[in-house]
């Protein structure tokens, strides 16, 4: 399938820009790996930063860099930095901020960045952003570190497909700087099957958008429940918030937002390598079966672990070796959302490079008044 689409066309392109983000880091490996060990070492607290599918970034790495130099970072999005800092910062905080920022001009991004350089004591910054003429890319300083990726990142569409999945990649790679040149086969073979399975599955994926789903939820525990989250986002701003979406973890589902399950439902199911993880989310699937009549449900997974295709639509099986570290293989998932929504918005009737007929949302958020 070709489609005449930059939205259809980022999408493809992210396994190729993935191996040219890699050589990028390669390449600054030293200035890298020392700016970090300067701060870390000294031990300044990581915060993972951004707004919207930038945000969300933070909320999939922040338990899958437990075992990296990154560990123990937390993920806060400059939409609440901005609003109250002091709730997370003193004059006795050190402070090392990743800023993930597709443009590097919306207004929470400089804004964050002010806020917790006048609340906390000390503060360095990494900027991981896709355009070189941004706001920050253009910052400069000792305790500053600008991490731009490949041009073809900075999305051209109103959705971040690329540039969401370069910028994730980039942290998880620097986050085990010491040792980059070894997670090179993890990276390639992320990237081959990531291709591959988008070959395999688009035709298929693009059969269930054009089933009559009303609202869509996206599932997934630990890093991929991060995934679900940016999922939720991509669907419903594809097709202008005519599909409402919601994400959870599958435990988590039980408690009450199970609610949202109706016949007008697309079920999304992420599901973990880990087959300790995945008892209880194969009980969860097995008792919406039992339960609940939806539109669809599709599963998506490392490997084919002998789910019963009698529940489940499509599986989408990624063909990922599951001894690719989590920081890597969660971000395997994340096409079949994308995809999902391009061929959703199209089917609408919408264009997916520009789907907000509303108005409501824009490649750059606009508007924003900051009080800082």
């Amino acid at each position: 399938m070709t489609l005449n689409f930059h939205t259809y066309k980022e999408i493809k392109q992210q396994p190729r820009v993935w191996k040219k983000a890699y050589d990028i880091v390669c390449e600054r490996k030293n200035e890298i790996s020392s700016f970090l060990h300067k701060y870390v070492d000294a031990g300044y607290s990581v915060i993972l930063t951004g707004a919207g599918t930038s945000a969300y970034i933070g909320d999939a790495l922040e338990c899958a860099l437990r075992d990296t130099l990154l560990k123990g970072a937390s993920a806060i999005a400059t939409t609440d930095i901005i609003t109250a800092p002091e709730l997370f910062f003193g004059k006795d905080s050190k402070v090392l901020l990743i800023s993930f920022a597709r443009s590097g001009n919306s207004p929470e991004s400089i804004g964050a960045i002010k806020a917790v350089e006048q609340t906390a004591g000390s503060v360095a910054h990494i900027f991981i952003t896709c355009n070189a003429e941004g706001e920050l890319a253009k910052k400069k300083g000792d305790n500053v570190l600008c991490l731009l990726l490949p041009p073809e990142t900075n999305d051209l569409s109103l959705a971040m497909t690329s540039s969401y999945s370069t910028m994730f990649l980039v942290c998880a790679m620097i986050s085990n700087i010491e040792a980059i040149e070894t997670d090179k086969p993890s990276i390639e073979a992320l990237a081959d099957a990531v291709e591959a399975a988008m070959e395999k599955y688009e035709d298929k994926l693009n059969e269930i958008a054009q089933r009559p789903f009303k609202r869509a939820v996206f599932l997934g525990s630990g890093a991929l429940k991060g995934v679900a989250e940016e999922s939720r986002l991509k669907l419903q701003e594809l097709t202008d918030g005519a599909i409402m979406c919601a994400f959870d973890s599958f435990l988590g589902f039980r408690h009450g937002p199970k609610a949202v399950v109706h016949d007008d439902c697309l079920l999304v199911y992420y599901i973990s390598p880990d087959p300790k993880v995945r008892r209880y989310e194969l009980d969860l699937i097995a008792q919406v079966a039992a339960n609940n009549k939806v539109v669809a449900t599709v599963a998506v997974c490392q490997k084919d672990h002998n789910l019963k295709t009698d529940y489940i639509d499509l599986l989408v099986e990624l063909g990922i070796d599951e001894n690719i570290p989590a920081r890597y293989s969660s971000l395997g998932n994340i096409f079949v959302a994308q995809m999902l929504g391009c061929f959703k918005s199209i089917n609408m009737g919408l264009s997916p490079d520009s789907p907000s007929v509303s108005g409501n949302i824009s490649r750059v958020v606009e508007g924003v008044i900051l009080y800082i």
